[in-house]
């Protein structure tokens, strides 16, 4: 429990002194040992789309809505972190070797770039499967102990970020109203491979816990503590082995994005948030081909001003270029400021 005396601390831009709370001050040293983690994909690289189809068995594992940056995203992400969130400690992009962006200022000592063969068995490469993916974060080479991680369609959008997915110090893990669905009840045909996934998830939560209804995550930043992340993978690892070995998305897999929240309550690592904290911190849109729909979903976010904005690529197989070009305009117009990290 925080008290209520407040400490000093100096802008560093003005020198002005201002009183921060002991809560203030907890999450503001926090995120100064804070690291950030993305992952990353780009299909356009050479090669990538070819050798993916060498691979693949079901058509809905070419859906390029998450294999591709057409919109240059990661760009935007990484400049609302330096605008919104700048006491970060630094930023980790994963990729796929040797995919890195084109704009990216590699060497910048503020970033490390990290391949999937550098954390992940080679007998499991080349993955296609986020899943996979997010659930090696932990092994990233010094880690900070507790990391942010955020896909890269994530923008934070104004700053207070870290207070606001904490609550007297601990770290909020947040959910929707909705409830998922247990495995029994989705239909192995027709359900998608992420709702059967977090079925699947459902069914390891209730062996290990309580067999009760659970809350879809809100498509928003994570807060991870590497050491109960560890221990996850270690509790769930008959889950956690065939979903790593699983090229593309699985209804056998499980998302560590759902699962972590989850289990970071069940293990007091951190408590369920409510839902105003949910819709405080998560902003989405879909940016779909409909030029009208997706300009009222960038609205909605400005009238909403969540703190962090998750615009979604629902453009399927061709993008609508009209569209495309709005998007990119919002973009520069929301974040006009360069980052460190681009040439």
């Amino acid at each position: 429990m925080f008290c209520n005396t407040r400490s000093p601390l100096r802008r560093r831009e003005t020198g002005e002194i201002i009183l921060l709370s002991q809560q203030e001050v907890q999450v503001a040293m926090t995120s100064a040992q804070m690291d950030i983690v993305f992952t990353w994909v780009d299909d356009r690289f050479d090669g990538y789309a070819d050798t993916m189809q060498g691979y693949m068995d079901d058509v809905r594992d070419t859906n390029p809505n998450r294999t591709r940056d057409n919109l240059d995203l990661l760009k935007y992400a990484l400049r609302s972190v330096e605008e919104n969130l700048p006491e970060f400690r630094r930023v980790y992009l994963l990729s796929c070797r040797p995919q890195v962006p084109d704009w990216m200022r590699q060497d910048h000592p503020d970033l490390r770039l990290v391949h999937h063969d550098e954390i992940m068995d080679p007998a499991i490469l080349p993955t296609y499967n986020s899943f996979a993916i997010v659930s090696h974060l932990h092994l990233l080479p010094d880690l900070s102990e507790t990391f942010l991680y955020l896909e890269d369609d994530m923008l934070i959008r104004r700053r207070g970020l870290l207070d606001a997915l904490h609550r007297s110090g601990m770290p909020l893990s947040l959910f929707k109203a909705a409830k998922t669905r247990r495995l029994d009840e989705l239909d192995t045909a027709k359900d998608s491979p992420w709702n059967l996934a977090m079925g699947t998830a459902n069914a390891a939560l209730a062996r290990e816990f309580a067999d009760r209804p659970r809350q879809y995550t809100i498509h928003g930043p994570r807060l991870f503590h590497k050491a109960a992340f560890a221990d996850m993978v270690e509790r769930f690892s008959p889950e956690i082995t065939d979903t790593r070995a699983s090229r593309f998305r699985s209804g056998t897999n499980v998302p560590s994005e759902y699962l972590y929240p989850h289990y970071a309550v069940e293990q007091g690592e951190a408590v369920a948030g409510t839902q105003a904290e949910a819709k405080a911190v998560g902003g989405y849109a879909s940016l779909e081909n409909f030029a009208p729909w997706t300009w009222w979903q960038l609205q909605l976010l400005k009238w909403r001003d969540p703190f962090v904005a998750t615009l979604n690529d629902s453009f399927e197989h061709n993008p609508n270029p009209r569209v495309e070009k709005m998007v990119r305009n919002w973009l520069k117009t929301s974040f006009p400021v360069p980052s460190r990290f681009e040439r």
